[in-house]
């Protein structure tokens, strides 16, 4: 691209603000040198990672927080040069977020952090990085993660730094064997020296000038009161400024200073020993590194991309490759191409107050001429055009609404602003002219030309016949054209030829300001006069300059003003079609979702009572099948007794007559006075059909409604029996009735409480729903329900899952499956239980 372009464009600004999204200095001077591209699948791809760095962003915390431009340490240490611990603390938090960044994209844990003897070479490298790229099309972030899989691998390097150096720069005890020994040899050492000064300060307290230990040329001393000297056999280090204190040494310490010396510089040297190491492991992977540092500075030059997306507002264009054709008259090549921005807002105006655009080159037309007043907004217009191609083909997002097209260009050109030299003697028209030339002599029919005031600067005659042949040229050339001017024969030329249109910035006469709209489809108007006239000139001077105008020239301009209110007028018409429109769409969908919501409840209750229903018809299955086979396990002993009765009856019979006759005569008494009494509410009876016992709780005519165990049922007073007249006929038949009527309730009068046919789990964390699930799938078996209903509703499908799963698991549950529409789809689970 053409940096004069560039600058024009004021594109140097965007990079500028970009810059400031970027987190390390390699990414912002990646930001500063920013260029576009001409190629299309490469300005593809760069949309491409902004997108997919603006949506990860939104989803998950990412950051290279604490990355740094190793570069230059990594360099010197390929070099043989040793680094300080600030240094070698950049590579160890560089390569910590490298690894964090790497295993996020990637979505798995890195290569296992070998130390570096066992590192792996850099073929394999190489390839283990093709591999990782390789299943890019399955990532969902393949682009990002292609730019991840060139992160630097840690090669041990961050437990070594760890293991030598603190977190502030201080080299540690465990960084070498031989340095902690060094360390406590010197603490000894140090001890006895200071001991043996110590004992000094003790024994010649008036002598000395304070009883404090000092250093001197890093030899330990004590002040000793000049009066003094000789008293005490010493070698003096130095003295105060007054000369009232020299600092001496005694002679029976200089051999402890002597050796806690020696010991220091062995420190000092063991030390530097292990930064050289550490260094030099550095420097072995200097090209592995340099090279993982580029794709984190260009990783983290997309995420600033999203960010500045984000902080403008903006949206990914649709960007096409321009098409060479043929011009039909004669062969000449031409491009075809989509030229459509929605709401553009030029970047760098306050977004508050900055009037969008649009700007829509119909199939077939190549060139823009835009007329309007001075301060209308023609300049920002082709600017924003302008920027809007170069930001695009830099990979950035759109400050326009979303759906905007833009071809992708081979080279922009532009001229535009006071190009005036006065040290190369240009006037404005001789430096726009140059500039125009040059243009001319690259440009093809990929390329973008905005041309600002065509012309102006002399002659308005020849300045206007000048104008119209550059832009027929340049429509020859193919391409796209975009020219701001006030000439009306450009006005009448692009009227009148194929492959142009024209467009105006509007202005407000009443307020004398600019509106910033552009309306493509009509020319503009200076509005000379009316503002003129608006802003105080002697109205005899304004009616002698209208007379001056060609009579065509201001029935033209009435026929625009007439064109433009209509236009206005259908525009407001149409936007409160529009307003009409959507609110009825918002209607329209408020409705639907009312008719939903009543349709979901009407078929949640319809399902709920069927559910019910079957719930009870299953119970109730169930106690029949029961009590047919305890019916038929109790008919042998039944027989059994039947017979004895038989017997005793018949020797009753026999032996004690008059007794026998008394007896079952009154049994038969008391049976019929007992069945007559009306049944009550709450009395014990026996269902003769169930031949279960259960509890009245209602009456009726001819009906009573009976609780037996869980189940209220309706059965018809004729049926029920007291407990007592069933239990009277003799004790062996009384026991055996007694167990089947126990037998046959155990599963119902026995049972817990049931917890309710459904659990309804929709807003509950996946951890919390599951403990919830599990308490209630047991409570539902131990109450003998044949199967439940789970609502979890459909959403992102995780609970759902979580739920099914756990089920699959359960050992009360036989099998389950997906509700039917009527009770919810795929929000609903069925599960049946043993």
């Amino acid at each position: 691209m053409d940096e004069k372009t560039l600058i024009m464009l004021e594109y140097p600004k965007i990079l500028a603000r970009l810059a400031e999204f970027c987190d390390f200095s390699a990414s912002k001077e990646l930001a500063e040198k920013l260029r576009p591209t001409n190629d299309f699948e490469t300005a593809q791809r760069l949309l491409t990672e902004t997108s997919e760095a603006r949506f990860l962003l939104s989803t998950r915390d990412l950051t290279i927080g604490g990355s740094h431009d190793i570069r230059p340490s990594v360099d010197l240490a390929a070099r043989g040069g040793v680094l300080d611990p600030q240094a070698l603390l950049d590579v160890k938090s560089t390569l910590i977020a490298c690894r964090g960044l790497k295993k996020s994209l990637l979505g798995k844990a890195e290569s296992k952090d070998l130390p570096p003897e066992k590192a792996m070479s850099r073929k394999e490298r190489l390839r283990k990085q093709a591999e990782e790229t390789q299943s890019k099309a399955q990532h969902p972030f393949p682009h990002l993660a292609e730019i991840a899989a060139g992160l630097p691998d840690t090669y041990g390097l961050v437990d070594a730094i760890s293991r030598a150096l603190s977190e502030h720069g201080e080299i540690l005890d465990s960084a070498s064997p031989k340095l902690a020994s060094l360390r406590r040899e010197m603490k000894t050492a140090h001890e006895r020296l200071m001991s043996r000064l110590q004992r000094y300060l003790t024994e010649s307290g008036n002598k000395l000038q304070e009883a404090i230990i000092t250093q001197r040329d890093g030899r330990y001393v004590i002040p000793l009161r000049a009066e003094f000297k000789g008293q005490i056999k010493a070698i003096i280090h130095d003295q105060s400024a007054s000369g009232a204190t020299l600092f001496i040494e005694p002679l029976p310490v200089v051999e402890l200073n002597n050796a806690l010396r020696e010991l220091e510089l062995a420190e000092r040297d063991e030390e530097r020993r292990i930064l050289a190491e550490l260094s030099a492991q550095v420097g072995e992977h200097a090209q592995e590194l340099i090279y993982g540092i580029e794709n984190l500075a260009l990783l983290d030059l997309v995420f600033a991309k999203a960010k500045y997306a984000d902080a403008i507002h903006a949206s990914e264009p649709i960007l096409h490759s321009m098409k060479e054709g043929r011009k039909k008259k004669d062969n000449a090549p031409l491009s075809s191409f989509v030229f459509h921005l929605l709401h553009a807002r030029h970047p760098l105006l306050d977004p508050a107050t900055v009037v969008p655009i649009d700007v829509t080159l119909n199939p077939g037309i190549r060139a823009l001429v835009i007329t309007g007043p001075n301060t209308g907004g023609k300049t920002v217009s082709l600017k924003t055009v302008g920027l809007m191609a170069l930001m695009a083909q830099s990979g950035l997002h759109l400050p326009a609404q979303s759906g905007s097209e833009l071809p992708c260009f081979e080279a922009v050109w532009a001229d535009i602003g006071d190009e005036q030299s006065i040290e190369q003697s240009l006037s404005t028209f001789s430096s726009h002219l140059t500039n125009i030339v040059r243009i001319l002599k690259k440009v093809n029919q990929r390329s973008l030309v905005i041309l600002d005031e065509l012309g102006a600067g002399t002659d308005p005659q020849e300045g206007a016949a000048l104008a119209r042949a550059i832009l027929a040229h340049l429509l020859e050339r193919g391409g796209a054209t975009f020219v701001a001017t006030h000439y009306p024969e450009l006005k009448a030329y692009a009227h009148a030829t194929d492959g142009v249109v024209n467009a105006s910035l509007e202005f407000d006469i009443a307020t004398l300001r600019p509106t910033y709209k552009l309306t493509i489809g009509l020319p503009g108007r200076s509005n000379a006069l009316a503002i003129a006239a608006r802003l105080g000139l002697d109205p005899q001077i304004v009616s002698a300059a209208r007379s001056e105008i060609h009579p065509d020239n201001l029935r033209a301009d009435k026929l625009l003003d007439d064109i433009r209110k209509e236009r206005n007028r259908l525009s407001r018409e149409r936007e409160k079609i529009e307003k009409a429109r959507k609110r009825q769409e918002e209607l329209n969908r408020e409705l639907e979702k009312r008719l939903q919501a009543i349709q979901e409840e009407r078929q949640q209750a319809v399902a709920q009572a069927r559910a019910e229903a079957e719930l009870e018809v299953a119970i109730l299955k169930r106690n029949i099948e029961s009590l047919k086979r305890q019916l038929k396990q109790a008919r042998q002993p039944l027989e059994a007794l039947k017979k004895v009765e038989a017997q005793a009856e018949a020797l009753e019979e026999t032996l004690e007559r008059p007794l026998e006759s008394q007896k079952p005569q009154s049994k038969a008494q008391s049976n019929i006075e007992n069945q007559t009494r009306p049944i009550q509410v709450g009395e014990r009876i026996t269902v003769s059909a169930l031949n279960a016992e259960g509890t009245v709780t209602a009456l009726g005519e001819s009906e009573a409604e009976v609780q037996v165990g869980n189940l209220r049922i309706r059965a018809k007073i004729s049926d029920l029996i007291r407990k007592t007249a069933a239990q009277e006929p003799n004790e062996a038949r009384s026991k055996v009735e007694s167990a089947i009527a126990a037998e046959s309730l155990s599963s119902s009068s026995n049972l817990p409480s049931s917890p309710g046919l459904e659990l309804d789990l929709r807003g509950q964390a996946s951890d919390d729903a599951l403990d919830l699930l599990d308490r209630y799938l047991d409570q539902a078996s131990s109450a003998g329900l044949p199967w439940v209903r789970i609502i979890h509703g459909k959403g992102s499908g995780v609970l759902r899952r979580a739920v099914r799963e756990a089920l699959r698991q359960h050992p009360r549950v036989v099998s389950y499956e997906e509700g039917d529409p009527k009770e919810g789809g795929e929000g609903v689970t069925v599960a049946r239980l043993n």
